[in-house]
């Protein structure tokens, strides 16, 4: 590791020291003021869950206090009897972002990493709105650090729990990909440096354990990793 002095944000200079990945806990890579996911952005998970697909997207919020980083732990609340895993593609956005037009969305873009939109299925079905279920401190793991140089469109998106894989799929089965993701919802509110913008997941979510260890893996990227506890 490069150790960098300052933020992603402010043009941070090297430090010139070395550091090992191994000697190093890595932290999530960003902090957001708030995380804006979509819901049923893939045909195949609006499917298995017995809803249509939208005709825009479906954005919802997650709080930034549900962030934590690889290595982390994912607390079970105790309210619920059904976590489930939702593997996603995510986008951090570099600069404040207002009403952009889809051709500048590029500019606006730090970069990409991994997140998992961890859910309580029961409490979603149960409350008819998602926010409880979606909010839980440790509910949106990140990382393990943002990928600056990448092409989102066509990537792989997988979710193992234990080893077997529960979810494979691609970004390019994304009904409204992250350019036109960023535009839409920076018509609503406006984007902080930092922010994340989850992009949906694809079938195969499921049910978490406590003592399970769950991976999201995106091409490109890396793997994020974290374990269940008892909350």
């Amino acid at each position: 590791m490069l150790p960098l002095r300052g933020t992603f944000f402010e043009d941070p200079v090297p430090t010139g020291e070395e550091v090992p990945l191994d000697a190093v806990r890595l932290l999530a890579p960003v902090l957001p003021s708030k995380i804006v996911a979509v819901g049923r952005n893939y045909a195949d998970h609006a499917e298995e869950l017995g809803n249509p697909m939208p005709e825009e997207p479906m954005i919802f919020l997650k709080p930034s206090t549900s962030v934590i980083g690889p290595g982390d732990d994912i607390p079970y609340p105790g309210q619920s009897t059904r976590v489930d895993h939702e593997a996603e593609l995510a986008v951090v956005v570099g600069r404040l972002a207002r009403r952009v037009p889809l051709e500048e969305v590029g500019k606006f873009v730090l970069g990409y990493t991994c997140a998992n939109d961890v859910t309580a299925r029961d409490l979603q079905d149960r409350d008819g709105q998602w926010t409880r279920a979606k909010s839980f401190d440790g509910f949106c793991p990140l990382g393990p650090w943002v990928e600056t140089e990448l092409n989102p469109l066509d990537l792989a998106v997988e979710c193992r729990v234990n080893g077997d894989t529960r979810q494979a799929g691609r970004t390019s089965q994304i009904a409204f990909g992250p350019a036109e993701l960023i535009e839409f919802v920076s018509q609503v509110m406006t984007l902080l440096p930092g922010d994340v913008v989850l992009t949906g997941t694809p079938a195969g979510v499921g049910p978490l354990q406590v003592g399970d260890r769950v991976e999201v893996e995106v091409e490109g990227i890396g793997v994020l990793q974290n374990g269940v506890v008892t909350s």
